[in-house]
């Protein structure tokens, strides 16, 4: 039991350090994390409901998870073949558009949220 707790704390060790490397030196991490405290701020700011809330912070996380693999597979694909391969470009950017999906749904459902309370603002 012991040896499990103890592979289990240094588990979440590495994955924090993991995230705290991505938002510390990868740029689409900053800007994705910058944009979901606007969001954030915004979503204290109108009052959005608590399934509101539940479906943003959905939306970041996804975001934010798929720029990570798609971070982790760039580097791999990096490690393996430095120089510009054809299939490796076709890897980077399958990755990447696993991105953009995952963005224009985000966005999507930052519209639905937001639409109603920015549209009641103007009027």
């Amino acid at each position: 039991m012991k040896q499990f707790l103890v592979g289990r704390l240094k588990s979440i060790k590495y994955a924090l350090r993991g995230a705290f490397l991505l938002i510390r030196t990868e740029d689409a991490i900053i800007t994705q994390s910058f944009v979901a405290l606007i969001l954030t701020i915004l979503g204290f700011y109108f009052g959005i409901s608590r399934s509101e809330w539940m479906l943003q912070l959905l939306a970041f996380g996804l975001v934010l998870s798929i720029e990570s693999l798609n971070t982790a597979v760039e580097k791999l694909c990096d490690f393996i073949n430095p120089e510009y391969h054809d299939r490796i470009g076709f890897i980077k950017d399958i990755s990447a558009g696993a991105v953009t999906f995952a963005a224009l749904f985000a966005f999507a459902i930052i519209c639905i949220i937001y639409w109603p309370y920015l549209a009641q603002a103007v009027a």
